[in-house]
């Protein structure tokens, strides 16, 4: 006994390595550390009971002397217990937090490994993506628009001509197609008219008109194959009329230029005027500039939508192929081959001949406001007609030239003055090739036209003189032409040629800056006088 007590008293404070290693223990359950401890606690506890019971005992004073120590120790010893399972403890925690950040950092190092593993894959992905179809991606890339400036060629007439005979080449298989099918719609042959009308007819009944024209365009392409390796093929409608092919010239004088310059500057006007008509009659057939026509086609519009809404789409594609193939092989035919007919019942033809251009319509403006300003004037100009004097002589005696009144200054009748064309005539010079004089040969002057005589006005006749005047009847006119009076200069020149009975040469009035629209109110007129029924009246001059 006295030696356990030794032992107990004299084992001293245990420090942390006289516990074994809880990492190096092995492990074991709560259970079994219970059952090995019950038996020890027992036998301690019976042992203290003995001692307590008979503390003086048989020993000697040294076993009193060690159990007051043992009593005294006692509370020392419950703390160093309480101390020893409060370490014990503190090292369970500290081992559960070191395998938590133990398995954190596993689960870190496998995320970042994945993680890792993740990018690579993405990067040879993208590296594949860009390699295979980086080309495509950078046509989709947005970049700011690059301002360019095309470089102008000089004008060069070996330039325009070479340019010239290229549209007309790349214009020519487009003209061709449009000749063709023209000639279809003519009947120009009236077997391959006849056998377009039957497919397209038997295409249209079944729904094969799309199909139909895909066929034909993969055919034209087919037919273009052959020919391009070398195959002659040639099939048309209208037979081609070969053009001879002028010889480029290297070099071009001066005034070949200035005639080439001068058709090119023609056929472009001609070209422009016809595409701003076009186009000024589309922009007023919208406008309503011109209502009954708009209206028409307005109603169109409406009962097209209302048939789209309500057919079904098979029926109304049906009914549009059958009434397409009769208008272009039939009712064009007919209206063609009968002008009447179409002047009467061709309402498209109608309405777009009858639409206006901008200048007809400034024509139309202005002649409205002339009609309404006309009654202002003739009203206000009844207060200065002398009396006993009729208002178509006072008309008559309105006009005059600088040298005086139209009819004095040309012995005329009074009733005879210019037309509305030439109320203040044309500049020209009169050349008479019968005389032989210089001052006789060539004068300058102004042309009139009335509706009986042909006047010319010499700037160098006297205001008491009209000896150097000159009139001519429209009726004594033999031949009227425009004239060129030097060949050598471009152009179609700036005269008119009026040959008489009572002349060798024909007077020719030159100079004219105005020539087609004098030749066209002349001529207008001169046909006029020689297709009347009545007889012009004629004066003695």
């Amino acid at each position: 006994m006295l030696k356990r007590l030794d032992k107990i008293r004299f084992r001293g404070p245990r420090t942390r390595e006289d516990f074994p290693d809880l990492g190096d223990s092995p492990p074991a359950s709560d259970n079994e550390c219970s059952d090995d401890m019950q038996p020890k606690a027992r036998t301690s506890l019976r042992d203290t009971e003995d001692i307590l019971r008979d503390p003086a005992g048989s020993g000697s004073p040294l076993m009193a002397a060690a159990i007051q120590d043992f009593q005294r120790s006692e509370s020392e010893r419950l703390s160093e217990v309480k101390g020893h399972l409060e370490i014990a403890l503190l090292e369970k925690h500290f081992l559960q937090r070191q395998q938590a950040s133990q398995g954190n950092m596993k689960s870190a190092i496998t995320d970042y490994s994945e993680k890792q593993q993740k990018e690579v894959w993405s990067s040879r992905l993208q590296k594949w993506l860009y390699e295979r179809f980086g080309v495509y991606i950078e046509d989709f890339r947005f970049q700011p628009e690059e301002n360019t400036v095309e470089t102008e060629e000089p004008l060069s007439a070996k330039r325009l001509t070479e340019n010239m005979r290229r549209l007309k080449r790349g214009a020519r298989p487009v003209t061709n197609f449009l000749r063709n099918l023209s000639a279809l719609s003519n009947w120009h042959s009236v077997y391959t008219s006849a056998i377009a009308f039957i497919i397209y007819m038997n295409a249209a009944w079944h729904g094969w008109v799309v199909p139909m024209f895909l066929f034909l365009a993969i055919l034209r392409l087919s037919l273009n194959y052959l020919i391009a390796r070398g195959w002659r093929i040639q099939w048309s409608i209208v037979p081609e009329v070969s053009e001879p092919m002028e010889p480029p010239k290297e070099d071009l004088t001066v005034s070949e230029k200035f005639q080439l310059v001068l058709d090119v500057a023609q056929k472009a006007q001609n070209l422009f005027g016809k595409m701003a008509d076009v186009l000024e009659k589309i922009k007023n057939l919208f406008m309503w500039v011109q209502p009954e026509s708009t209206r028409k086609l307005y109603i169109c519009l409406w009962v097209a939508f209302i048939t789209s809404c309500l057919l079904p789409y098979q029926l109304l594609g049906f009914m549009t192929g059958v009434y397409a193939g009769i208008k272009f092989f039939i009712i064009d035919f007919m209206f063609k081959s009968c002008p009447k007919l179409r002047d009467k019942y061709d309402t498209p033809y109608i309405v777009w001949n009858s639409l206006p251009t901008d200048p007809q319509l400034k024509e139309r403006t202005n002649a409205t406001v002339s009609r309404r300003v006309q009654p202002v004037v003739s009203r206000s100009s009844l207060a200065t007609i002398p009396s006993g004097l009729s208002r178509e002589d006072d008309m008559g005696r309105t006009h005059s030239t600088k040298k005086g009144a139209f009819h004095e200054v040309f012995n005329l009748p009074e009733s005879e003055r210019p037309l509305a064309v030439c109320e203040n005539g044309w500049r020209c010079c009169l050349i008479n090739r019968d005389r032989k004089m210089p001052t006789d040969y060539i004068r300058n002057g102004v042309l009139y036209v009335t509706e009986n005589y042909l006047c010319f006005e010499s700037s160098s006749s006297r205001s008491s003189s009209s000896k150097k005047n000159k009139v001519i009847k429209l009726v004594d006119i033999t031949d009227i032409q425009k004239y060129k009076v030097l060949s050598v200069l471009p152009g179609s020149g700036m005269g008119i040629s009026i040959a008489t009975p009572s002349t060798q040469k024909p007077l020719v009035f030159g100079a004219m800056i105005h020539r087609d629209e004098a030749f066209e109110a002349i001529f207008t007129q001169y046909m006029k006088i020689m297709t009347s029924p009545k007889p012009p009246a004629t004066t003695e001059l």
